[in-house]
């Protein structure tokens, strides 16, 4: 058990944090949000996560597919992890689970460079979010 999860729990998670970001530097960072979330009992909330439950899914993530509880991958309704990975994990993203960065992080969002920028209270969150995801008008 590594982290409170058991061998199949660690891919399941290791499958997200792949889904999430494909820079190995960020990897730690990601597992260690997803840790934190995890521990504080908070959903993991993971877009690729509810995108592996949609069939036929046409690269667009509405917001009613954020509030479908019938989709048992979705993360921003049901707590813990989905599941069954939702892709075959890297060593990288394995070994990142393994041994996540100590972060208080609980948030993550991408930016405009195809990095994420990390943030520990809403707050800030929000403020990325509108930063770098918010279409301007």
């Amino acid at each position: 058990k590594e982290h409170g999860l058991n061998f199949y729990q660690g891919l399941i998670l290791a499958s997200i944090v792949q889904k999430e970001t494909y820079k190995d530097e960020e990897y730690p960072v990601v597992a260690s949000v997803f840790y934190n979330r995890l521990k504080r009992k908070m959903k993991l909330q993971s877009d690729p996560t509810v995108i592996y439950g949609i069939k036929n899914f046409n690269g667009n993530i509405k917001r009613s597919h954020l509030k479908d509880e019938k989709n048992p991958y979705n993360t921003y309704v049901h707590s813990g992890l989905p599941p069954t990975p939702i892709c075959n994990p890297s060593k990288k993203a394995i070994l990142a689970v393994m041994n996540p960065t100590q972060t208080k992080y609980l948030y993550f969002v991408a930016d405009k460079k195809g990095n994420h920028v990390f943030a520990k209270t809403y707050l800030k969150h929000k403020e990325n979010v509108r930063k770098f995801q918010l279409r301007r008008k």
